[in-house]
């Protein structure tokens, strides 16, 4: 590594998103996320300008209403430090909400944690019993279609996209809907897009994220 590199360290911080904290923004995430890190005393590295900002990225915006426990934030440091203990050090400035599962040191010029987000995991949950084979039955029509039509602004005009290719499976785990769906810069499907395809939009649901899929091979 070059000396005249400004960051020294560089950390993925896996954490859970609960409780109360679902119905933050990914903007409020971030801001807290920084009140959090200064509290804990880390020597995170700020930009340069009249402006500064921390450099801490999250990997994936989570929709509201949604809890997590894979998600990760990217953050560098101005001068390196040992990261035995620093869970219980960062959780002792946490609010109640956040769960930190792993820290692990990453290089200070790898890619960019957003470029590497391909793809993501849900378990939803349905608040009221749906039949299984009613469940199932329109889950298959969307897995065996090759359209389905998302409406999105381009440019300020309405543009239909196929967002069939980025649905990769779903499928049923007794009574809940697994969903892996496309993340990140090549596309983006969100789980309540599929509750609407399959005509559920209106039933009350819990939504939850297990897993981030990164390119292996940045």
């Amino acid at each position: 590594m070059n000396d005249s590199t400004p960051i020294k360290q560089r950390l993925y911080i896996k954490f859970g998103k609960f409780d109360s904290l679902i119905y933050i923004s990914n903007l409020d995430l971030a801001k807290l996320w920084e009140r959090v890190l200064r509290r804990a005393k880390l020597p995170i590295l700020y930009s340069q300008g009249f402006n500064t900002r921390p450099r801490i990225a999250l990997a994936s915006a989570l929709p509201l209403g949604i809890s997590s426990e894979c998600e990760i934030l990217d953050v560098s440091m101005r001068e390196p430090i040992d990261i035995n203990g620093l869970a219980e050090r960062i959780l002792a400035t946490s609010p109640a909400g956040i769960r930190i599962y792993d820290i692990q040191e990453v290089p200070v010029r790898a890619a960019a944690l957003q470029t590497l987000v391909r793809s993501a995991e849900y378990r939803i949950h349905f608040e009221d019993p749906i039949e299984a084979r009613d469940l199932q039955k329109r889950i298959d029509g969307v897995m065996a279609s090759d359209t389905v039509n998302k409406t999105k602004e381009v440019r300020g005009k309405p543009m239909l996209i196929n967002i069939r290719p980025l649905i990769y499976s779903l499928s049923l785990d007794e009574h809940d809907l697994i969903a892996h769906l496309a993340v990140g810069d090549r596309g983006n499907v969100r789980p309540d897009e599929i509750l609407t395809e399959i005509g559920l939009a209106d039933t009350p649901v819990s939504i939850h994220r297990f897993r981030l899929h990164l390119d292996p091979n940045p």
